[in-house]
């Protein structure tokens, strides 16, 4: 048996043995809701009672940082450094979780205690992202209790407001730009393209929420006394939104059609074609979206427009009257290609065009995230990629990018950095609703891959510094 063998088995051991499981459930176990003020004191307890005496045992020295943007969570740095090491790596999790939504977990369950149930893992952070950091660490414990060091050094940043938006992660890593300067950047959040298939993504789409709003007059009037007299803005708002997109959602916004879904990305995709997330998944529309498109460059090759809430009178206790005003959340998801700063006055001046000048559209002031997407031959993906597969013995899928957002651009584009997702998650975990879990079987073959891949990032024969500052090669 090879040491790389050994240091694959060593971390499905970790999993077949319990260990893994008491480990995830001590984490799962503090209630680091960054939405809730009250949990302030558990974010800072995450990073210190429970991350870095763990980060101590593997060789990493660590210090927690305050957030640049006064009152939002913390953050820290760990960092295990060797003496001739050829290149860093900077890996990266968040230890913050969505609310527990207590009362609305399935009968038996807790957000916050770990609960098995044949093939799924319940509790609060499993998939997302308490889970896929400890999968990640402790398969590099295997690779230093086998080999005695990694031949690479490591840098780890570890956020506890990704789930309010990341605030100040970019101030904070251009303020410590020095501490995390690398030549590559790995790290696992978000779900696989299947469960049963590893995948790599290179990217992620951006994501801009904003606000529509038809605000006509003071107060509501009695429909019958007014009702053919006075416009109604639920109709208008309505009507405005359905000139947004066709009746099957392909987008009629000038703007918001990007014009980087090139050969290059379709020819990836085309060994993406199940996007079906597993048998948890919905039933897709095929229907829906731009005609024309794969079911994969719908979601990862073009922009998608969706309501995300709506209101108009009192819909919990509607009456007989002309409402004075309605509004809409509705949020935009964007591939690269498309100018952010031009989403909402592209928007205005499309519904302007169309005669529906009363709609005011406002961005909403949360943050946005903007796209990146690496060039899938980059010399980093093809060597990761190609261990993932000697490990598993499976083909991994390779997304341009990701469907959904990550603050992927703060190390994409501020940092520079090639950016390497492998994701230990699914498309069902529910990760944001109740029930929250994540697989067994995706976990335990995921501390092998990891094992796998940390292990050849290091191995004597392989020229990875040929692959350094290959993050300017030009995306596809």
């Amino acid at each position: 048996m090879t040491n790389r063998t050994q240091a694959i088995s060593c971390a499905q051991a970790l999993f077949d043995s319990g260990e893994f499981a008491a480990t995830l459930a001590r984490r799962v176990a503090i209630p680091t809701e960054s939405q809730n003020p009250a949990r302030t004191g558990d974010l800072l307890r995450y990073l210190a009672d429970e991350l870095q005496p763990a980060l101590s045992e593997l060789g990493f020295g660590s210090e927690i940082l305050p957030n640049p943007l006064a009152g939002k969570p913390p953050f820290l740095i760990a960092t295990r450094v060797e003496a001739d090491a050829a290149f860093t790596v900077l890996s990266y999790g968040h230890g913050d979780v969505i609310r527990g939504l207590e009362p609305q977990w399935k009968p038996g369950l807790n957000p916050w205690q770990l609960s098995p149930d044949g093939d799924k893992i319940y509790g609060r952070g499993t998939a997302d992202n308490k889970g896929q950091h400890t999968i990640n660490l402790m398969a590099l414990a295997c690779v230093l209790a086998e080999r005695g060091r990694l031949n690479y050094n490591l840098t780890l940043l570890i956020e506890m407001g990704e789930e309010v938006g990341s605030p100040g992660l970019a101030e904070f890593c251009a303020l410590h730009a020095a501490k995390l300067r690398a030549d590559v950047f790995i790290a696992s959040d978000g779900p696989r393209l299947t469960p049963d298939r590893p995948t790599v993504f290179l990217g992620s789409r951006g994501v801009m929420n904003f606000d529509l709003c038809v605000n006509l007059r003071e107060g509501a009037h009695h429909s019958g006394n007014w009702g053919g007299l006075l416009a109604c803005p639920g109709v208008l708002l309505s009507q405005a939104i359905a000139c947004i997109t066709t009746p099957s959602g392909e987008i009629r916004v000038p703007a918001w059609r990007p014009n980087s879904l090139t050969p290059a990305v379709r020819d990836v995709l085309l060994d993406c074609a199940d996007v079906s997330g597993g048998a948890a998944g919905p039933p897709i529309d095929d229907w829906w979206g731009e005609p024309g498109l794969s079911a994969a460059e719908k979601v990862f090759g073009w922009n998608s427009f969706a309501v995300l809430a709506m209101k108009v009178g009192n819909p919990e206790t509607p009456v007989n009257a002309i409402a004075p005003k309605a509004w809409a959340r509705c949020q935009l998801r964007f591939v690269v290609g498309t100018d952010a700063a031009q989403i909402v006055p592209a928007l205005q001046a499309h519904l302007n065009a169309h005669g529906f000048g009363m709609v005011t559209v406002t961005d909403t002031g949360e943050p946005t995230m903007n796209a990146t997407r690496l060039d899938a031959h980059n010399p980093w993906v093809q060597r990761i990629v190609n261990s993932m597969a000697q490990t598993t013995g499976k083909r991994p899928a390779i997304l341009p990018n990701l469907g959904g957002s990550l603050p992927n651009d703060v190390f994409a584009d501020q940092l520079g950095l090639a950016t390497v997702w492998i994701p230990h998650s699914f498309a069902a975990c529910s990760q944001h609703a109740p029930n929250e879990h994540m697989l067994a079987s995706i976990a335990r073959e995921s501390l092998g891959l990891m094992a796998g891949v940390w292990w050849d990032m290091g191995e004597s024969g392989i020229v990875w510094e040929q692959a350094a500052g290959a993050s300017s090669a030009a995306p596809l």
